[in-house]
């Protein structure tokens, strides 16, 4: 069991880190679901449902889903795309 807790451990700090460098916003985000989820289990594995199921919720679900509002209100989705295949 402490194998898979240091492997979450290792996920969530590469997560974060990784969170800092990306270029993309798309992939920021994506990265910060993938953050929130890890959290979850994490706080699963301490016996703690009641936070797993807000982090779920609140973390990767609205925070989320706000933030591809975001994205899509000032059309940043649409400007990395074109970007994208400028450059290919």
């Amino acid at each position: 069991m402490r194998i898979f807790e240091t492997i979450l451990l290792v996920c969530l700090i590469v997560c974060a880190v990784s969170v800092a460098f990306a270029r993309d916003l798309l992939t920021s985000i994506i990265i910060f679901m993938s953050y929130s989820l890890i959290m979850c289990v994490i706080w699963i594995l301490l016996q703690s449902p009641d936070l797993a199921i807000t982090e779920a919720a609140v973390g990767a679900g609205v925070t989320s889903i706000l933030f591809f509002i975001t994205l899509k209100k000032i059309k940043a989705i649409r400007r990395e795309e074109r970007d994208e295949q400028e450059k290919g």
